[in-house]
């Protein structure tokens, strides 16, 4: 007779963990004052431009106030501008 031991109730626990809250915070257009925070990424997927700054975990945020624009570089890579 074939027996599969039973795999118990622990096998795929530690994967339920909460969302990092990664994303756009301000789209095109917006109004946005220094310091305030545009894109939280991972990574560089969106490039800092005029008038914005990335901080050291790829956050990028307003260094002055102004209107957010974004501007495509190539087809998978964007800019953010601050205007």
């Amino acid at each position: 007779m074939a027996h599969k031991k039973a795999g118990g109730s622990r096998a795929n626990q530690g994967s339920n963990r909460s969302g990092k809250r990664l994303g756009i915070k301000l789209y095109g257009g917006e109004k946005v004052i220094p310091g305030q925070i545009i894109v939280r990424q991972r990574g560089r997927t969106f490039k800092s431009g005029l008038g914005s700054k990335m901080g050291k975990d790829f956050t990028i945020f307003s260094l002055i106030e102004g209107i957010v624009s974004f501007v495509n570089i190539r087809k998978d890579k964007k800019e953010i501008r601050v205007i």
